[in-house]
């Protein structure tokens, strides 16, 4: 069934990990559509996974010459989606204007193939810890979740469950508390302000401390907190971004950025982050209602979910209508 939100239909949608995508098509599906992405020395490129001729999947072709090859005829396609080539027609016969199939906007970046099924002119979000110096980066997913993306981006953004859910890790029973903070419009989306919290485990290194975390909601699937010690000026942070797959699942991505070295692996990074996330699945995958209420009188909130609150009054002025209610 395919998701109807003509505001995400023009928003630019994480397809996969960038390095999925090497010789070979792939199949994703984006907004309940089965979309075939595949890579040529121009570049990266999506395309409806419909063949015009007799309905087959191109994601199950090849690319040859810059071209992807239908596996049912082999009808070849360039990257605006147009047929240059009908083996079943003599060469010198005209191909059918019709010979068409959808291209979609497509472009890689901060680790992963976006894909615009509106085009390719919606905005994209800043990210600038990507852009500076001297901080790496680790991309983390596929997570595969049971629920719409809002309540997923929501717990995100959720700094009341940290010392509950994630209590010896990321919080503890003692440090429950949340100090008052406000939310503010900024070019780049919307930042809270920083919120101290105590945290046993922060970053899978078992030091325990004080650290404060900046909140940014970028676009309606991708927001960002930015974690800093006060004492050593490090910085960590994590993007989280969703891609609706069908009406029933959704799936999670990141990129975890620090601005030091954590003395960790790559491996020992994703692995720590999977099981915090692991922790969050249930609680998401069991929310009522489904779809994230945007009338504020319908849920109780706390001066504490300002960050949550922001999120589905932006939300609301979009005009966002998968997964909210």
């Amino acid at each position: 069934m395919i998701i109807q939100d003509e505001v995400l239909r023009k928003e630019w949608i994480v397809a996969c990990r960038a390095d999925e995508v090497k010789e070979k098509p792939i199949q994703v599906h984006i907004m309940g559509e089965r979309v075939v992405v595949f890579r040529t020395g121009d570049g990266v490129h999506a395309f409806k996974d419909l063949c015009i001729h007799r309905g087959a999947a191109l994601s199950l072709g090849c690319v040859k010459n810059g071209h992807l090859v239908c596996p049912y005829h082999a009808w070849e396609f360039d990257a605006s989606g147009a047929c240059v080539h009908i083996p079943q027609l003599p060469a010198e016969q005209a191909i059918p204007k019709k010979a068409q199939v959808t291209a979609y906007g497509c472009e890689e970046r901060y680790g992963f193939i976006w894909v615009n099924l509106g085009g390719k002119d919606a905005p994209w979000f800043p990210f600038p810890e990507y852009e500076a110096e001297g901080w790496r980066h680790v991309v983390w997913g596929p997570q595969t979740v049971e629920a719409k993306p809002p309540r997923i981006v929501e717990n995100f953004l959720d700094v009341g469950h940290l010392a509950v859910v994630h209590e010896g890790y990321l919080g503890v029973e003692t440090h429950t508390e949340i100090g008052d903070y406000r939310v503010h419009r900024v070019p780049e989306g919307i930042r809270s302000e920083e919120i101290e919290i105590f945290q046993p485990d922060p970053d899978g290194s078992g030091q325990a401390k004080h650290v404060y975390y900046t909140y940014e909601i970028a676009r309606p699937l991708t927001v960002k907190f930015v974690k800093r010690d006060k004492e050593t000026g490090q910085r960590m942070s994590i993007l989280l971004t969703v891609r609706p797959q069908d009406t029933a699942t959704s799936v999670a991505y990141g990129v975890i950025s620090f601005s030091y070295d954590p003395g960790l692996s790559d491996s020992e990074i994703t692995s720590f982050q999977d099981m915090i996330f692991a922790q969050d699945k249930p609680v998401v995958e069991n929310q009522k209602p489904e779809d994230l209420p945007l009338d504020l009188q319908v849920e109780l909130s706390l001066k504490c979910d300002r960050v949550s609150i922001a999120y589905r009054q932006y939300l609301k002025e979009l005009g966002v209508e998968w997964g909210t209610a």
